[in-house]
């Protein structure tokens, strides 16, 4: 019953070509950047865009392709979109059981179906209540009903969290899951968010371009980024370089020592937090030291991320007591630190 596609969709000067499994019980997120195909893939597997080639099966049976094209009306899928856009002049039930009545479910049945989709995540007692009446969190639980009450074989998640608050979005985001643990279709989630996919998606798609650029389970792709968006998206340093021995010579300049002995074409990682500045050449355990100069200083929650040109350049994440103590200002002059054992390189 495994979902396999093979997206093959030409609009304009864009192109998308990208093949996505998905297992029955697996959430697979799809991130990238704006552009990068995502919604023109989402849009794909809901039958709202027509593949050029390529195809989309379901066990048996073949939504696009082979001269087949099932529309989205008919296939058996639900979609929450990031607006939800819920019926306004419709009451929570009535918006659950559309669904199933636009699919020949008798009224009685869908409206008792779509009472005990709201009682299942947790909005018993708002049946009548419109769209307008509801919170945030109310209305993306009310969209995310209406999408399940159908029971569909493919479950699309188009930025679900992106229009809640962040004191909203970390309890919404732990319900969501839940649900979707005990979802046995298949699920995509459309997000920009790295945080949204990493708590709740069993396996990562890179999409760049139009092509997939990484995948793999979260924990894999954040430790092991490949592109510098990938990088970026988990808050890592990145470089490419190669390695001989412990030394590693960086493609934009500059060169890392490493603790273990690698040779060949690497990357190169590190987080922000590894890097500790100082005013003058520190002395002492640290084997990676260069001199660096303040580009950026931002304000991040409870630290300051510090952008610092190289070669090579640099993320560095210092306390405010540290930044009290260096006074930094764009232009500085500093030095750069960090521990071989904190390099992290694998092949490229």
């Amino acid at each position: 019953m495994t979902l396999d596609a093979e997206l093959r969709v030409t609009r304009g000067t864009f192109s998308l070509d990208l093949d996505v499994t998905i297992a029955p019980g697996e959430v697979v997120a799809l991130l990238g950047p704006n552009g990068a195909g995502k919604s023109t893939a989402l849009r794909a597997l809901a039958g709202l865009l027509p593949l050029t080639s390529g195809h989309i099966t379901v066990a048996e049976s073949t939504w696009d392709g082979a001269n087949a094209f099932v529309p989205a009306e008919k296939r058996p899928i639900g979609v929450v979109f990031q607006d939800y856009l819920l019926f306004a002049h419709m009451s929570a039930l009535e918006n659950v059981a559309f669904g199933l009545r636009s699919r020949g479910t008798p009224k009685a049945e869908a409206r008792a179906e779509a009472a005990r989709w709201l009682d299942r995540v947790g909005l018993s007692g708002y049946e009548q209540t419109r769209p307008r009446s509801l919170s945030g969190g109310q209305a993306q639980r009310v969209a995310l009903a209406r999408a399940l009450a159908t029971g569909p074989s493919l479950l699309l998640l188009d930025e679900p969290l992106a229009a809640l608050d962040a004191s909203t979005r970390l309890q919404v985001r732990s319900e969501l899951g839940r649900h979707l643990a005990d979802f046995g279709g298949h699920t995509l989630l459309v997000t920009h968010d790295p945080l949204d996919a990493m708590v709740l998606a069993d396996r990562l798609v890179i999409l760049e371009g139009g092509r997939a650029v990484q995948s793999g389970p979260p924990a894999e792709v954040a430790r092991r980024p490949r592109t510098d968006y990938v990088a970026n998206l988990v808050g890592l340093n990145f470089y490419r370089g190669r390695a001989s021995g412990t030394q590693v010579g960086l493609d934009g300049g500059g060169g890392l020592t490493i603790a273990e002995p690698v040779d060949g074409p690497v990357h190169v990682v590190f987080p922000p937090n590894a890097v500790s500045l100082h005013a003058a050449r520190p002395e002492g355990s640290p084997r990676n030291v260069w001199p660096v100069t303040v580009a950026a200083v931002e304000q991040h929650a409870h630290t300051t991320r510090v952008r610092l040109d190289g070669p090579p350049a640099v993320l560095a994440d210092i306390t405010t007591a540290t930044l009290a103590e260096l006074r930094l200002r764009p232009g500085d002059a500093l030095w750069a630190a960090v521990k071989a054992t904190e390099v992290h390189v694998y092949p490229a």
